[in-house]
């Protein structure tokens, strides 16, 4: 098995079969596990039991435990029967599958007569005739022999079979999976089942639970409680050696680089990250299987979003999702209790009480890992616990950066796509590529202009809104042609659908004119009235050209405006003048 194999494995939530991918520290009890059956000669039969949660990877260390009995030398390789109760229906089938498929093991070996195998058929029959689930008969449907036939006191025929198998010298280890998946009728059957068998010389079963699950199960049994009637069946009990957390954050953050591998460069921040990772999302990986279902759920939604949603924030909100969806639902449905900024004034504190009545239904235990996830991904959560608030200005970086808290970006993680007539991530970061080349820039504009999003308007106000997100990203040497492509086709972009329908939207105009006041003071004075210079006399836009040319005529006091202070204003009085 290759390298990329093991990782299929984990992917797929299949248990690994060799110890040299083992990556949770399980080969090293398996193979002492393996040993020390190897050494046993069990007069009576022995039971050996190991706990673990489901998840744990029990399978895993059963697989390991069966790889280093079949490596011990010939005369101390043990005869290994791995029955999988779960794969049969219905407490009578157990009870018939196992012994025909012991039967069936114990005869391809050697040293195993015909008339063992004819004795364990008679048990057989006598074992599944005591239990009140299989009628009489039942096992000739089977082929191993007729109910009726060849009937002997089971004492003496116990102590045929066990003079049998004290002749062998192999021992024969029976490896039992998955007993926690059946139903309560079938986990007693099959304990009924060992108890009847578990006495054989040179036999060894080796069983893998969890307990609780076959506690409550076997609860009451022959009058005993279950926890008291396990203990008369296993002899050996383990629990399973728990992974240590080192080793479980190396299995998902492996898996992890898999699912980003292609997320574009400076997206994924490791400072949030690990914030985010550690009050939260460590919580809930406790077994491999936690890591299986994160990490599985993330290779089929992540894809979909690459790009487009900030990915620290995308495997936090998937957590929630596999793990809480309580929160995932709640969030998902009331995004004005957690997207946008705060302020003083905002009195986020208003919405504690409605956050502590939802958060009461999240199992106390995972509480404080959903609060601290919540307070790093949304900062007006934050605001409604902890003194901190974040301006409006805040809204701007948290667009740039995908963040889930930013009222733009936040469906995007919910419905795994860019909703219709929005700008995509992709479409900026190709849009701000352009900004060298006027020409190939306003060719971009006009197509902004040109396409309608669902309610009427154009694409255009949602890119000049955009772009101010990421006006300190473009080069000092870009400033010219963008001012250019302003001047140049500015005029195209003030349509009447984008006519602004509230007191509080913009023209496009006024998008416009922001743009430009904000990459100006990145030049110095000369370089300003040059390039607007050379702007104004080449552009086409003749309503863009005044209205900047008038607002640079008014920080001087032109026009009955109040002047600028001399520091804050962009031309002397002689180059606004000219312009």
């Amino acid at each position: 098995m290759q390298t990329g194999e093991s990782q299929a494995l984990l992917s797929s939530g299949m248990a690994l079969e060799d110890p040299a991918f083992d990556k949770l520290g399980y080969a090293g009890f398996a193979e002492t596990l393996a040993n020390g059956i190897q050494k046993m000669v069990p007069s009576e039969g022995l039971v050996i039991a190991v706990y673990g949660a489901w998840g744990s990877g029990k399978t895993t260390m059963l697989n390991f435990v069966e790889h280093y009995a079949r490596k011990a030398p010939e005369g101390k390789r043990p005869i290994i029967f791995r029955f999988n109760p779960w794969w049969f229906s219905g407490a009578e089938e157990l009870t018939l599958h196992f012994f025909t498929e012991l039967r069936l093991v114990l005869g391809k070996s050697p040293g195993f007569g015909k008339q063992l195998l004819t004795n364990l058929a008679d048990l057989a029959d006598i074992v599944s005739e005591q239990t009140p689930y299989a009628p009489l008969g039942k096992l000739a449907a089977f082929g191993l022999r007729k109910a009726a036939q060849q009937k002997r006191d089971v004492i003496e025929l116990k102590r045929e079979i066990a003079n049998a198998l004290n002749e062998q010298n192999n021992i024969i280890l029976i490896v039992m999976d998955d007993i926690d998946r059946l139903t309560a009728d079938e986990i007693r059957q099959v304990f009924r089942l060992i108890k009847a068998v578990a006495d054989f010389p040179n036999v060894v079963y080796l069983l893998a639970f969890d307990k609780k699950v076959i506690v409550e199960a076997l609860r009451e049994m022959q009058g005993l409680p279950g926890e008291n009637y396990l203990e008369k069946i296993v002899q050996v009990p383990f629990e399973l050696p728990l992974p240590s957390s080192g080793s479980l954050q190396k299995l998902l953050f492996a898996e992890l680089d898999v699912i980003l591998a292609d997320t574009p460069n400076g997206m994924f921040d490791a400072t949030h990250w690990g914030n985010v990772f550690i009050d939260g999302v460590r919580h809930f990986i406790a077994t491999p299987r936690d890591v299986v279902r994160l990490t599985n759920t993330l290779h089929v939604t992540y894809p979909a979003v690459r790009g487009e949603a900030n990915p620290v924030d995308f495997i936090a909100i998937e957590t929630l999702r596999v793990f809480c969806p309580l929160a995932y639902d709640f969030v998902r449905k009331n995004p004005f209790m957690f997207t946008g900024h705060t302020g003083p004034m905002d009195r986020p504190q208003d919405l504690k009480p409605l956050h502590e009545e939802w958060m009461k239904d999240i199992q106390k235990e995972d509480l404080e890992a959903v609060k601290s996830l919540l307070i790093r991904l949304f900062p007006k959560f934050q605001a409604a616990w902890e003194n901190i608030h974040y301006p409006a200005e805040f809204e701007s970086i948290w667009r740039r950066d995908r963040r889930v808290c930013s009222p733009d970006v936040f469906p995007v993680f919910f419905s795994l796509t860019v909703l219709e007539g929005n700008i995509s991530n992709y479409e900026m970061r190709a849009a701000l590529s352009l900004v060298n080349d006027a020409n190939a820039f306003a060719a971009r504009l006009l197509q902004f202009a040109n396409q309608k999003r669902p309610d009427g308007t154009t694409r255009a106000p949602v890119f000049l809104d955009q772009f101010m997100d990421y006006y300190k990203e473009i080069p000092v040497g870009s400033i010219a042609p963008v001012i250019q492509a302003l001047f140049d086709v500015g005029d195209k972009l003030l349509v009447p659908e984008d006519e602004p329908r509230g007191l509080f939207e913009d023209r496009n105009e006024i998008r416009i004119g922001r743009i430009i006041w904000h990459l100006l003071p990145r030049l110095d004075e000369e370089q300003r009235f040059s390039i607007l210079s050379d702007a104004m006399t080449k552009g086409q836009a003749l309503s863009i050209i005044v209205h900047t040319a008038s607002d640079l005529a008014r920080q001087h006091g032109k026009y009955g405006a109040k002047p600028d202070p001399p520091e804050k204003r962009f031309l002397t009085i002689d180059h606004a003048e000219q312009l």
